[in-house]
């Protein structure tokens, strides 16, 4: 384990079937009104959203109630979210969904008593939060992202075609009922599948030295691809299930982040193309995965050297008579076998991008620092041509 670091998460996650009767016992600890964010109609034709309002009632919570907040939310919803938490004077804000509402969820509260342009001072300038926070929960209905347990938001602007994050606070505590993810599509439910084996390998991916992190990213990688084969095949598997969003929880929590570099190039090209396809986000990051992978074998040793133990560790690749580079490839080849079994998009055409747009996405897609190869503008554009 090489550097310096600090490892502190706040969250309290309530887990399992019983874990929703635990949220009007968190709520005692904060004032009055509570305004409830969800999605579309899904909490509701599957009766979650009568399970919450029962237990704010029986908390005695008064509630705002603030619902179509987007797969890939818009800063001009947040706007809408963040003028209504103020108006009303919200003591808390309780997301009811996947990634993308409590992504909402953070931005809204960081959002309510800045004065600014959200988008301009947090989005796209990074600068600190010093206004009035809103605490944040969450019930989680969908496993991939890993939100009910960091800090980070994710929010698109059409008008600048750009899909950037933020970091604010955690959730003060999350509710995960692994029931509640058997109202999620098939479609969503492997994009979240592949959301939660691309934070992994993005955190797993780098670094050269022996370090408990990766072996404890290798373990997660395994567990997850027992249960999505499970979960395919059976979708109200309640153990595959269940081992899925224990996994997404951990994989994003900054855990096996520490002591080590990372790259996230494949969520910066994934949400270039999102912000110009607002194709749903797991997808969007399997379509660019293969060719970003393969431009990271062919450019560096490491690469190779680390490909090749995710190969024969992960993915169960013999190495016998064969090169490093080989072993690799084969690796990364399996991993695909693997995605197509899930029914991911493999190609950004899957996902709605045109040729045309190419350009566009390379100057919308950051450029990370960490990993094992920084890309050039050019090679930005490359990766997404090959990924067409």
């Amino acid at each position: 384990m090489l550097g310096n670091f600090t490892f502190h998460n706040p969250t309290k996650l309530h887990f399992g079937e019983d874990s929703l009767s635990k949220l009007s016992e968190e709520l005692q600890g904060y004032g009055a009104r509570v305004m409830l964010v969800y999605g579309g109609g899904s909490i509701k034709r599957f009766g979650i959203y009568d399970q919450v309002v029962a237990e704010l009632k029986k908390a005695g919570k008064e509630i705002v109630e603030l619902s179509g907040v987007m797969p890939n939310p818009t800063i001009e919803k947040v706007l809408e979210g963040a003028h209504l938490a103020r108006r009303e004077e919200v003591d808390f804000i309780l997301g009811v969904g996947g990634g993308s509402t409590i992504d909402y969820c953070k931005a809204v509260a960081g959002s309510a008593y800045y004065d600014g342009d959200p988008w301009e001072y947090y989005f796209k300038n990074w600068q600190p939060m010093t206004c009035r926070w809103i605490p944040v929960g969450c019930v989680l209905t969908m496993a991939g992202t890993g939100s009910e347990m960091d800090s980070c938001s994710v929010i698109s602007s059409h008008s600048e075609n750009r899909k950037l994050f933020y970091n604010f606070r955690n959730p003060d505590f999350a509710i995960l009922n692994p029931r509640f993810t058997f109202s999620v599509p098939k479609y969503q439910m492997v994009a979240g599948i592949y959301d939660i084996m691309s934070h992994i390998l993005e955190q797993y991916l780098s670094g050269t030295d022996d370090n408990t992190s990766d072996y404890i990213a290798e373990g997660l990688m395994r567990s997850l691809i027992v249960s999505s084969r499970k979960a395919i095949v059976h979708p109200d598997d309640y153990e595959a299930r269940s081992n899925i969003m224990w996994t997404a929880t951990w994989a994003l929590n900054t855990l096996i982040d520490r002591g080590k570099a990372t790259d996230w190039m494949v969520h910066m090209l994934g949400q270039a193309v999102a912000a110009f396809t607002d194709a749903t986000h797991g997808h969007t990051l399997a379509a660019v995965s293969g060719a970003y992978y393969r431009l990271l074998i062919n450019s560096s040793a490491d690469a190779v050297m680390k490909f090749k133990r995710l190969a024969t560790v992960v993915w169960g690749v013999s190495a016998e008579g064969k090169d490093d580079k080989q072993v690799a490839m084969e690796g990364l080849e399996t991993m695909e076998q693997w995605m197509r079994e899930l029914g991911l998009a493999m190609n950004i055409s899957d996902c709605g991008a045109k040729p045309e747009q190419i350009e566009g996405m390379a100057d919308a897609c950051p450029i990370c620092q960490g990993g094992y190869h920084i890309l050039s503008r050019d090679e930005v554009v490359k990766v997404l041509k090959e990924s067409l």
